[in-house]
């Protein structure tokens, strides 16, 4: 059974209520955009030190992940990555968890998180933590579909190289450049954020479990550890291949640029007899200048300039350069 509640436009109240347990009602607290009003709410309701509520704010961007100990509750900052157009940037969020609530302070970009909250509300009876009324069993199923989600940017990731593989491949270096650049920077992006959740997890096993076995917590919290492990694996994996097509192409744009190259070269080589013979012909001294009075003179010299570029041809084609 739960019980919703909305408290304000940003924030919202889902109480989780099992009435075979024992053990009071778990509360549920998520708050879309925290300012102000948001923050003042949380001073009246609950004792948090004054530095985590600033730090909660919609206005203050943590730069790392963070688990700290309150009086009677523990802070967590966790960074998930999202999508904001075709770039990869970190979504934030903030927990606050007590015995018997959680608190969830984001900036609603976080859709993951959105989505699970309307999913408690309507079948709260289908989630774990209506078994146990816990808050640390309904952190790990927050915190597991967060994870999970991530590995469906991982299957974008996927998507993306397949088609940059394609592109590189049908000599679209220039357009393929641009692709390799925003794959580096979405997985570089990506493996700043989740760079330190696995510390963050095994700590989080030592959170205060109440009712709950403390076996089952170090099982649940295990699974987010293998979870974390197998996205580094795979995000490690796109990165090589990254890089792999990176040098691909690069050595596709080599090669062309040999080739343009040495196309030129061969056209200037060509081409050299007959810049000599005009070069020589071209000098202003008529009196000792062969062929200048001779009246088949204009087409003998066009002669010697054909059977130039012929006898350059023939010696590349001798060596094979052509």
């Amino acid at each position: 059974m739960s019980n919703y509640k909305k408290i304000s436009n940003n924030i919202q109240q889902l109480i989780i209520d099992n009435p075979v347990t024992p053990i009071e009602k778990l509360t549920w607290i998520d708050i879309k955009n925290p300012r102000k009003k948001e923050i003042q709410f949380l001073r009246k309701k609950f004792n948090f030190s004054l530095p985590h509520l600033q730090a909660s704010s919609a206005k203050a961007v943590a730069q790392r992940p963070v688990i700290e100990k309150g009086e009677d509750y523990t802070f967590v900052t966790l960074h998930f990555p999202i999508f904001k157009g075709d770039n990869i940037t970190a979504g934030e969020i903030e927990f606050f968890i007590g015995s018997d609530y959680l608190i969830t302070l984001h900036n609603g970009d976080v859709k993951t998180l959105n989505k699970f909250f309307k999913l408690s509300r309507k079948d709260s009876d289908s989630l774990k933590s209506y078994q146990f009324e816990s808050s640390t069993v309904l952190l790990y199923e927050i915190i597991e579909k967060l994870l999970l989600e991530c590995f469906s940017l991982l299957d974008k990731n996927s998507i993306a190289i397949s088609e940059l593989e394609e592109t590189i491949f049908s000599q679209k270096s220039r357009r393929a450049v641009t692709e390799i650049l925003q794959l580096r920077r979405n997985i570089i992006n990506t493996r700043k954020i989740m760079q330190n959740h696995k510390n963050i997890i095994k700590k989080l096993v030592t959170l205060q479990t109440g009712f709950v076995p403390e076996q089952t917590v170090r099982k649940y919290y295990n699974e987010l550890l293998d979870h974390s492990k197998r996205f580094w694996e795979y995000l490690d994996t796109q990165k090589e291949m990254i890089e792999v097509l990176n040098n691909t192409n690069e050595s596709l744009l080599n090669y062309r640029l040999s080739d343009i190259m040495k196309t030129l070269t061969i056209f200037s080589v060509i081409v050299f007899p007959l810049t000599l013979l005009a070069a020589i012909f071209g000098m202003n001294t008529t009196k000792s200048m062969p062929l200048i009075n001779h009246p088949y003179g204009f087409w003998i010299l066009l002669s010697f300039m054909a059977v130039g570029c012929l006898g350059m041809l023939v010696f590349f084609f001798k060596k094979k350069w052509l």
